[in-house]
């Protein structure tokens, strides 16, 4: 009996044993199945995590987002609407005229010539179009947004060149002034303004950055103050010329358009390969005109000395009222430049002028007179050592009466082979140089001075924002 019963004892034992056994195997594997879920829910915030990390880094536009406000029709589309106001009674040509194909104004048509290239890139662009150009070519920019908190820098499309010119003639301070003021009084109000407070902000001219920044309300004064505005000092301008007493370091040069606007990156090497072979049988040339109210200025010097130049070695273009040449049709312009060596780019109205490009374009090394005309100018697009690309002659000694032929004797000191170093120079800069068909997108790695002029204005609201990070941070570690 007694070992009857250890036998059901220990079936009963045996049966216990497998039923636990089987129960914690059951909660082992609800366990391990609860443990492998976590773990693959894991690796799926992990995977969720990296995809987000990969589309950033394959974002190309990251960091190159640029919203566009959708200003007032007043401030761009009606100024182009009504060009007749632009027109001045002393201009050769309608202005509405140069408004036409974008800004890039009429189509060169007759290619029989031999001068420009046998292409339809070749327009009478005036030089006070930029904003237009400019304008036109950011609608076609690759990095776009319509959502204002990506942007890395928002772009105000404002004539301000174009709607200055309307009243810059014949009308009071107040008249010059409205639209500036009209302007950010609308910047202001809206949200993206309230983020850096302008700072990410930047607007384009066709004048020289001068023309805004009157001292006085003395209607006998020239142009308008809107950059001396609180508000639009906080926001960065590209124009033809900035200002060399630049306090904000908010003022930059950017190129004068020039006739040539190429629509592929071929058609640029085709012409770069053209200037190469050029026959050149002028040492140097001139493109202008004397300065009548100021008699024995270094035009005037400049003029005289390239017509006494020994052997007919300097070719005078004279673009006066009263001259022969038509300096408005770039088929002249480019004639003599491309028979040049080197081109003579002496200060016009201001610092700079536009003939400076047109030179550089017909691979004509220019010749500076004074630094302010290129060297502390156009940091974006021509190189730091100006030595490479160009020749300088201090304006003073060209006023020293005892150097008469200062200019001849010092380009005839130039080597040959100091001149085609620096020739081949100034050809590759001519893509950096012009303002590409913006219908048109070209090819990846070609960048014109629409692309430097942005990469530009993009690196210095970047250096600008971190610039006050670090500054919010100090502040924080102060307090």
């Amino acid at each position: 009996m007694e070992n009857l019963f250890i036998g059901k004892s220990g079936s009963k034992r045996w049966l216990v044993f497998l039923i636990t056994n089987i129960l914690c195997f059951l909660w082992f594997c609800l366990n391990y199945a609860s443990l492998i879920g976590s773990k693959t829910e894991i690796i799926k915030v992990h995977s969720r995590e990296e995809k987000i990390i990969t589309k950033s880094k394959v974002d190309l536009c990251w960091g190159r987002y640029i919203y566009i406000h959708n200003l007032p029709s007043q401030f761009n589309e009606d100024v182009l609407r009504n060009c007749q106001l632009l027109t001045r009674k002393t201009d050769k040509f309608d202005m509405c005229l140069f408004t036409n194909n974008s800004g890039f104004g009429p189509q060169v048509e007759n290619f029989n010539h031999g001068v420009l290239s046998n292409t339809r890139s070749w327009f009478f662009t005036n030089q006070f179009m930029l904003e237009v150009i400019f304008h036109n070519r950011m609608k076609n920019y690759k990095c776009l947004t319509h959502d204002s908190s990506l942007a890395s820098a928002i772009f105000v499309p404002f004539y301000a060149g174009l709607d200055l010119r309307r009243h810059l003639w014949g009308h009071k301070t107040s008249v010059r002034d409205a639209s500036g003021f009209e302007l950010v009084k609308w910047l202001t109000e809206k949200p993206e303004w309230k983020k850096t407070w302008g700072m990410d902000h930047f607007l384009v001219s066709g004048r020289i950055s001068r023309d805004f920044r009157r001292k006085s309300d003395k209607n006998s004064e020239w142009g308008s103050k809107f950059r001396s505005l609180p508000e639009s000092r906080n926001m960065s301008m590209l124009s033809i010329e900035s200002s060399l007493n630049n306090i904000n370091n908010n003022d930059f040069a950017i190129p004068y358009p020039t006739s040539f606007h190429p629509s592929t990156e071929i058609e640029v090497s085709q012409w770069q390969d053209r200037m190469r072979r050029q026959n050149r049988p002028y040492l140097f040339s001139f493109a202008g005109a004397r300065r009548s109210r100021n008699k024995g200025s270094l035009r005037d010097i400049i003029i005289n000395q390239c017509l006494e130049s020994s052997n007919n070695s300097c070719k005078f273009m004279d673009c006066s009222s009263s001259g022969s040449s038509n300096c408005d049709n770039p088929l002249n312009v480019m004639q003599v430049f491309q028979k040049s060596v080197f081109c003579l780019q002496p200060p016009g109205d201001s610092y700079t002028r536009r003939s400076i490009f047109d030179s550089i374009l017909a691979g004509c090394i220019p010749v500076f007179f004074h630094p302010g005309s290129a060297y502390s100018q156009y940091l974006w697009h021509l190189p730091k050592n100006h030595t490479k690309y160009s020749v300088f002659i201090s304006g003073k000694s060209l006023r020293d009466r005892k150097s008469r032929f200062i200019i001849n004797e010092t380009l005839v000191g130039v080597s040959k082979e100091e001149q085609e170093a620096m020739r081949e120079q100034v050809i590759r800069l001519i893509p950096r140089i012009v303002y590409a068909d913006n219908t048109i997108r070209l090819e990846t790695g070609f960048e014109d001075a629409f692309d430097l002029a942005v990469k530009g204005v993009l690196d210095k609201i970047e250096t600008s924002r971190r610039v006050i990070k670090e500054k919010e941070k100090s502040m924080d570690s102060i307090r």
